[in-house]
């Protein structure tokens, strides 16, 4: 095999993924009751983005 360039090994690792956001979620750890957990699973996928605008509802957060 022939060596890669650096200026090539560049682009390709910059051009891969989704661009970083400029806002990027924190994975935490945290303990929910049970009925809680399945009130917002019943809804389908998304139940974690779901709980999240609860937080921020709750919290009176807005959106930047």
């Amino acid at each position: 095999m022939r060596p890669i360039s650096k200026e090539t090994l560049d682009f390709i690792n910059r051009a891969r993924g989704r661009p970083p956001a400029e806002d990027p979620k924190h994975a935490v750890s945290i303990r929910l009751d049970g009925d809680v957990i399945e009130h917002f699973k019943q809804a389908g996928p998304g139940w974690q983005s779901r709980i999240n605008a609860a937080l921020r509802k709750q919290a009176k957060l807005v959106r930047k």
